[in-house]
């Protein structure tokens, strides 16, 4: 969730205030950090990953599932040991080694698990992943009450509808002011809901989700959402579902908590040097989007079928702060620029690297950026790309200020930096060294929609880390797309089976001397950027060489034991099955489920009953209860 400061939020009348010194001081803290830290190098390939998890609370004699508030009591006890480890080593120098971290997340029934520390940088040890992530769902087992599970997926079926809630509260809360979502589902640190609050305020509304129901045999058309409390007079927006904001034939949403309160698998790398982290940050972020469509898990929206397979706009809506003047509805009187995103989508501006692949051309969209800390910057020694990405990032305002940190050393302090860093939430996220620390840049992959096994997990994680590790070895490897076709794939990539149905823009010519692409020499480089498959992406095909065909020249250069290589070749067929279709993706696996449960009334909707046994199936296949070879492959039965 990004920066998580104690203290005492400011409401925001007094941090809009705020927001410019605190922008001025974060730009001061990053240029200290690029200084100190620009000529850093040797690095090691460290990396780690973030799964969320759900707490459910199970009523087998009702049939229900509902989430749980005790995932932030679990997060307290679960934190114990590593506060008591930290505080032994702060007396002794003793070095700690815990199996995992756990940190919150913004809904209650949230709990985020990361490696206890980073992977190690050799191949060899991938094989250790899917165990870590088997450890932390076995520590949190160890807490739950025995009516409990946890689960890893992308969004909750019946968040927002109905008897969803363990204990059950009104949605009337002052914070979200939703017509669903009641204000307890938010982690009660005081950033969250803080953060909910801001949000609205800042836009002048609350925020306003639509996504496209599904439209089965007897779905009515056009489908009007008879669920939604149009009448509600609790709050002055209640008015604003039946003004307009509630689109016939979509899934109405009304606050942050359906978006952030979806799960995620994200991945950060540390990179050799900040060159590397600028070559990965470019390279990466152009297949997000083939990579969001394989991971696909998220098709049920607040108890109804979505005709969508990804939870990305969701979150996307859900933390839209503009204006209406920033979103270009009314002409700019109060405000300073009109920005043509919410702050959670792709990124807008590539870096570039000294690898000589990227070209202006590809930085095609009209960039929005702040003008005089671009000259700052660049006052300053900092490069035009790496300026205008900053000075870019920073036209957001910051979110949630505490008042006891507002004073800040800014040579040994990054808060007021990573306030407005950590909530530009793209795609990639280019992270510079923390002050006074022993890590590097990093890069972190965030596109990656959490699967239900620690099987699928684990391959998403691994097959991502691999990549990564090809696009650092062979330098004459060459992703680039122009911007403006990686946000066409991103909205491809949410659509109903998009893995095996849309198209993605991709560079058909990644290697200067890559014989198997039928390029014409006299094509221009925008020429060679053409439609494909995700299959022919991540697979190959005649005229183009793939991505794991890439990865499996880059595990030839490295020394493997034979059970490493096996285990690794698992995860390598299972990415191989999702892209060519023979492996189902969640999203499509938890369609199939409903309707084809006998409760199922072939109208979109997502009964009570068939989400508590979608859960308890989810549940089982994720423990080894039930196979499922059609969502998993045949897992680690090959080695």
């Amino acid at each position: 969730m990004g920066l998580l400061s104690l203290g005492t939020p400011l409401p925001w009348d007094q941090a809009r205030e705020l927001a410019q010194e605190v922008r001025k001081h974060g730009i001061e803290q990053f240029l200290h950090i690029w200084n100190n830290m620009k000529d850093r190098k040797r690095d090691r390939l460290l990396w780690g990953d973030e799964i969320e998890y759900m707490l459910i609370s199970l009523d087998h004699q009702r049939r229900r599932a509902r989430l749980s508030q005790r995932g932030h009591e679990l997060l307290n006890l679960l934190q114990v040991e590593e506060t008591k480890s930290l505080e032994r080593a702060s007396r002794t120098g003793e070095k700690i080694e815990l199996e995992a971290l756990w940190r919150p997340e913004f809904g209650r029934y949230m709990i985020e698990g990361t490696p206890g520390h980073p992977y190690n940088s050799t191949v060899n040890d991938l094989v250790n992943v899917e165990a870590n992530m088997k450890r932390r769902r076995e520590i949190v087992a160890q807490l739950m009450d025995e009516n409990e599970i946890i689960l890893s997926i992308g969004s909750y079926p019946a968040l927002g509808s109905g008897d969803f809630f363990d204990p059950p509260h009104k949605a009337n809360g002052p914070f979200s002011r939703s017509l669903f979502l009641p204000d307890e589902v938010i982690n009660p640190h005081p950033r969250f809901r803080t953060l909910a609050g801001n949000i609205c305020e800042r836009r002048g509304a609350k925020v306003t989700i639509n996504m496209p129901i599904f439209h089965d045999l007897n779905t009515p058309r056009p489908f009007i959402d008879p669920t939604i409390p149009y009448t509600r007079d609790i709050f002055p927006q209640d008015k604003e579902a039946c003004e307009g904001a509630a689109l016939p034939d979509h899934i109405y949403m009304d606050a942050m908590g359906f978006g952030m309160g979806c799960c995620c698998l994200q991945i950060t790398l540390q990179a050799p040097n900040v060159d590397q982290a600028r070559r990965l940050y470019d390279q990466l972020a152009t297949i997000g989007a083939v990579m969001m469509s394989l991971s696909a898990s998220s098709p049920v929206f607040r108890g109804y079928l979505a005709d969508v397979d990804c939870r990305w706009n969701v979150i996307a809506a859900a933390v839209d702060d503009r204006t209406l003047e920033e979103r270009g509805k009314a002409p700019l009187t109060k405000d300073r620029f009109v920005i043509p995103k919410s702050r959670y989508g792709t990124i807008d501006t590539f870096l570039g690297s000294s690898d000589g692949h990227f070209k202006p051309e590809y930085n095609d969209l009209e960039l929005v950026y702040d003008k005089d800390i671009h000259q700052h910057l660049t006052n300053n020694g900092i490069d035009d790309l790496m300026a205008k990405h900053i000075s870019h990032l920073f036209i957001r305002d910051p979110l949630v200020i505490f008042e006891e940190l507002l004073k800040q050393d800014n040579s040994v302090s990054a808060d007021h930096f990573e306030n407005i860093q950590s909530t530009n939430w793209q795609n990639v996220r280019f992270k510079p060294p923390p002050p006074n620390s022993p890590i590097g840049w990093r890069v972190e992959f965030r596109p990656l929609e959490v699967q239900v096994t620690d099987f699928e997990n684990a391959a998403f994680s691994v097959f991502t880390v691999l990549l990564a590790r090809a696009i650092l070895a062979f330098g004459d490897l060459n992703l680039y797309i122009p911007v403006t076709k990686m946000d066409i794939n991103m909205e491809r990539a949410h659509s109903r089976d998009a893995v095996l149905r849309e198209k993605f823009f991709f560079q058909r010519k990644i290697y200067a001397d890559d014989s198997s692409s039928e390029v014409d020499d006299s094509e221009t480089d925008k020429d060679q950027v053409v439609e494909m498959s995700a299959n022919e992406i991540i697979n190959g095909s005649p005229s183009f060489v793939g991505l794991i065909p890439v990865v499996e020249m880059y595990l030839d250069t490295v020394v493997l034991s034979e059970s490493a290589r096996c285990k690794i070749d698992t995860y390598i067929a299972f990415i191989r099955g999702r892209a060519d279709g023979s492996i189902m993706t969640a999203a499509a696996w938890i369609r199939n489920f409903v309707r084809n449960h006998p409760a199922y009334a072939f109208d979109s909707v997502v009964s009570p009953e068939i989400n508590y046994d979608l859960v308890v199936a989810l549940d089982d296949i994720a423990n080894g209860r039930r196979p499922a070879p059609e969502l998993v492959g045949e897992g680690n039965n090959t080695c």
